[in-house]
């Protein structure tokens, strides 16, 4: 197939004079190198398009493609991950991953969580702080947790997220109102353990490939994966594959049944921390998973399981065709997991 590839290059957006803090979502080269590459070895002629802007400019002139492989985050707003996919449903071309609905609304944390709630999932009980006159109705029993409503790769989250008082509740929330311009969830918090859950496929296909837990090592931002822990993750993260099947079986079925309630496709990856109970809760979504083969979350969990990169890539690239209704072989399947 030929397959357009869109994304946003981290490097074009700090030539430009975007901050590291503010591109932080964008992909490094090496990403887009590795699939580009992976692509290729499967048979697929590749052309790389580029963000938002340069798919337009391409689609005005009259390109096409066989299939786009989407892992564009865009730049503003709370529709920016339903761009491309947008602007692809406007030309009628098929493309991986979610659609502008999934993506927009998981990318807003509370409405993703209004929709886990309604669907009788668990999630911690939040509210949403759109100034600081909000703070007087937050009607949530201490300790909290608070971040930014509609950022990713975590901006906003360090070890002062963890909120022990109204003092403290204030403090923060007037920080991340003004450094990331946007409202501020607040959440109970959960003390125990987190996990994060890589699903493939969509909709009653979808299945969960790998359960990796997250075990923070002694730090600053100790009780928060945050952003700093996640560009260090080398040195301030210990990722473990979860093997006790009963946790495994209930952290799937929140995990799988948040996918579906979201309406996600394709592969991603579902966040997930225990509370006192040890009862697995829904934290968040995540339609667009970072792709990069060694540093990214769903590859990580991949390799642990013994998934290949190639492999999770083709398997994504199948589950698009599948519900485009576009022909082409099943791939192998590693362990009947994906």
């Amino acid at each position: 197939m030929h397959i357009g590839l869109c994304y946003d290059l981290r490097d074009d957006y700090i030539a430009a004079g975007y901050s590291e803090l503010e591109t932080a979502e964008f992909d490094r080269l090496d990403t887009i190198d590795a699939l580009a590459d992976a692509l290729q070895r499967l048979g697929h002629r590749v052309e790389r398009i580029g963000n938002v802007r340069a798919l337009t400019r391409k689609l005005v002139a009259g390109a096409r493609y066989d299939l786009v492989f989407n892992i564009a985050e865009g730049m503003r707003g709370y529709g920016r991950e339903a761009q491309v996919p947008a602007i692809l449903d406007a030309y009628e071309l098929p493309y991986t991953f979610s659609d502008p609905l999934s993506c927009a609304l998981t990318l807003h944390k509370a409405m993703a969580k209004r929709v886990i709630r309604d669907s009788g999932l668990p999630t911690p009980d939040f509210a949403v702080v759109t100034q600081v006159g909000d703070l007087d109705g937050v009607q949530l029993d201490y300790p909290l947790f608070a971040k930014p409503v509609a950022e990713g790769t975590g901006k906003g989250v360090d070890g002062r997220s963890r909120i022990n008082d109204p003092a403290e509740l204030r403090e923060v929330c007037q920080t991340l109102l003004a450094r990331h311009r946007q409202p501020v969830l607040v959440e109970r918090y959960l003390p125990g353990r987190e996990f994060t859950a890589a699903i493939v496929g969509s909709g009653e296909e979808a299945r969960c490939i790998g359960i990796m837990e997250i075990v923070l090592r002694s730090s600053d931002d100790a009780d928060a994966y945050g952003y700093l822990n996640k560009e260090e993750c080398e040195t301030r993260v210990e990722y473990r594959l979860l093997e006790e099947p009963l946790l495994e079986r209930v952290i799937e079925e929140v995990a799988l049944g948040s996918w579906r309630a979201l309406l996600c496709a394709d592969a991603g990856r579902v966040d997930l921390r225990c509370d006192a109970n040890g009862r697995p809760n829904f934290i968040e979504i995540n339609p667009l998973a970072g792709l990069h083969p060694e540093h990214s979350d769903l590859p990580i969990i991949c390799n642990l399981k013994g998934i290949e990169y190639d492999h999770l890539i083709e398997c994504i690239v199948e589950s698009a065709c599948r519900r485009y209704g576009i022909g082409g072989e099943r791939p192998a399947v590693v362990d009947a997991a994906v």
